[in-house]
């Protein structure tokens, strides 16, 4: 009666296992994609120029400092 206790719980530590495998991968997938979603949005932005990029900072006006 022991011998057979311990037949099913070796059996069952696979399945924990398999499961946990299941979960880590199913959530690297999820992150691998996501991280790509970012970096595409993260390209998008950067190719698009936005509104402000004619102006420059140190630029008041075409006034020089000091005079």
């Amino acid at each position: 009666m022991k011998d057979d206790q311990d037949k099913r719980a070796g059996t069952a530590k696979p399945d924990v296992k398999d499961s946990r495998q299941q979960r880590l991968k199913l959530a690297l997938r999820e992150n691998l994609q996501r991280r790509k979603s970012q970096a595409r949005g993260r390209s998008d932005e950067a190719a698009a120029p936005s509104e402000n990029t004619d102006v420059s900072l140190d630029d008041a006006g075409g006034v020089k400092p000091g005079q």
